[in-house]
């Protein structure tokens, strides 16, 4: 179902155009006026063919179907380094100063429109996530529909040194995967990560040599990471970009409640701030997307939403879920095929979440190009209790609830037993479908409570919420019209939805 999906939500159009509200039908205006970027312009060069003849990550989907291109470049110069320059608070107002300098090579993996017509004018950043000891591109995962529907140019950066020299996993990093391409790549260490990613930013602005865009004029430049990239760009917001003034927008997806040290040694997390709020007097916004698994961990970081800065807490999420590991995977095996990084969750234990993640982020990134480009701020999320939960459906409770959730089909959740299971197995998340004993939950939903037959533990019955197929659809069709009023959710993917529940046997 997710591959039926992920194609049509790409090409729904007709459906869409009647569901679209008028927070969502913003046009993108002229970005705001910004600064002119400080940070180095690098050499940008074209790589050697290697003995794999194809980039690392690259795509495993055929993206000329989409009407994309794949290419990737170098980019090479001299990174500065950082230090703090006087007292850091949990305000996020971090003052830096020059520490070193030291030569890198490193490289932009780019996916744009074949045709420049295509081209919406933004450009989305990604810090390649490095968690698994090699690159990985979650959030190109995550809102991959949106991105390829709506002409985006996406660029993925090895930022970090794990990345390019390798770390503890099999594969040894770029340079050890294809030494033919990649040889050449020199990365300093992770306190130079935060001005190469800057670098690579102005690669795409204003590039000397090569041209990784192909003269696509870039009109918003979008900085994005998840997880441990988050928790980088998390302290790239806070003490950088006020230095750099690169990038017009962030997408902050599933940071913690504490920064990257800006030394980028690990050991030197416990000197940060605790916790790590995001600072709210930059022009350029800050769009922080926390999943249920992330919840618990930063919520300590809460902060008001201002006119920079908005937060959402997705119900019925996890950090990784099905979505992204389907499209995901297929790609990170055609690079490193038995040593790709897995979630190893023991035999028996509970499905991946498939929960409305990417739904969610496609909608993000749709409001922060507008916002970036001097249009209307996101709408705020409520707060979402991971320990409150709905008791017949074991549902979170609060935050940004989109159809599967407020018409729910399934227990979904963003924690999950691990006993047995690898390191990243519970990052995924769990559903638990239900089927359930219809007699059981009559008695929960309508009985006393105190009778001794009351069962202990109850699910609901599908056929019980939902008497005919016809009530089930009318209600996945209201909530996704409510969740896109909301601005929660793209008219495109409330299209998708509604097809699914049409085509599903839900109901009587």
């Amino acid at each position: 179902m997710l591959a039926r999906l992920s194609r049509r939500s790409v090409t729904a159009t007709a459906l869409g155009a009647v569901l679209c509200g008028a927070l969502l039908a913003t046009p993108l205006v002229a970005p705001a006026a910004a600064s002119p970027s400080t940070a180095a312009s690098p050499t940008v060069t074209i790589p050697p063919a290697g003995s794999h003849g194809f980039p690392f990550l690259a795509a495993a989907e055929d993206l000329g179907s989409f009407g994309y291109t794949e290419s990737e470049y170098f980019f090479s110069g001299t990174a500065t380094s950082y230090a703090k320059s006087g007292l850091w608070t949990s305000d996020g107002r971090w003052n830096v100063r020059a520490s070193g300098t030291a030569a890198y090579t490193s490289r932009l993996l780019v996916r744009r429109p074949a045709d420049p017509a295509r081209f919406n004018g933004t450009v989305v950043v990604e810090w390649l996530n490095v968690s698994g000891q090699l690159d990985l591109s979650p959030d190109y995962w995550f809102e991959r529909d949106e991105l390829l529907r709506k002409g985006y140019a996406w660029v993925g950066v090895s930022a970090q040194a794990v990345g390019v020299n390798g770390g503890l996993g099999e594969i040894k990093g770029l340079k050890g995967w294809d030494p033919a391409r990649y040889g050449s790549l020199v990365h300093p260490g992770d306190a130079f990560a935060y001005d190469i990613f800057s670098q690579a930013g102005q690669a795409l602005r204003t590039p000397h040599g090569a041209d990784p865009l192909g003269g696509l004029p870039v009109q918003a430049l979008l900085a994005d990471g998840e997880s441990q990239s988050a928790g980088f760009m998390t302290t790239y917001v806070n003490a950088v970009q006020p230095v750099s003034k690169v990038y017009d927008g962030f997408l902050v997806h599933s940071n913690s409640a504490i920064g990257a040290p800006i030394s980028g040694v690990l050991a030197d997390t416990l000197l940060m701030p605790n916790p790590s709020r995001i600072r709210s007097d930059l022009s350029a916004p800050t769009f922080v997307v926390l999943t249920e698994t992330d919840v618990p961990g930063a919520a300590s970081a809460r902060q008001p939403d201002t006119s920079s800065v908005v937060h959402w807490e997705l119900a019925g999420t996890a950090h990784g879920d099905q979505w992204a590991f389907d499209l995901g995977n297929a790609t990170v095996q055609k690079s490193a095929g038995s040593a790709a990084p897995s979630p190893d969750c023991a035999a028996g234990s509970a499905p991946f979440n498939d929960g409305p993640g990417h739904w969610a982020m496609n909608a993000a990134l749709h409001h922060l190009a507008v916002w970036a480009r001097g249009g209307a701020r996101p709408p705020s999320g409520q707060p979402l209790s991971t320990v409150l939960r709905d008791t017949a459906t074991g549902l979170a409770t609060g935050g940004v609830r989109l159809p599967d959730v407020t018409v729910p089909t399934r227990t979904l959740t963003g924690s999950r037993d691990t006993t047995g299971s690898g390191v990243f197995c519970g990052l995924y998340g769990a559903r638990d479908p239900w089927n359930g004993d219809a007699d059981a939950w009559d008695r929960h939903d309508d009985g006393d409570p105190s009778d001794p037959s009351f069962p202990a533990t109850t699910e609901p019955v599908l056929s019980r919420l939902y008497p005919t197929h016809a009530d089930y659809v009318a209600k996945v069709r209201t909530a996704a019209q409510r969740s896109v009023n909301a601005g929660f959710l793209l008219p495109e993917d409330a299209t998708a939805i509604i097809a699914a529940a049409q085509d599903s046997t839900i109901g009587g």
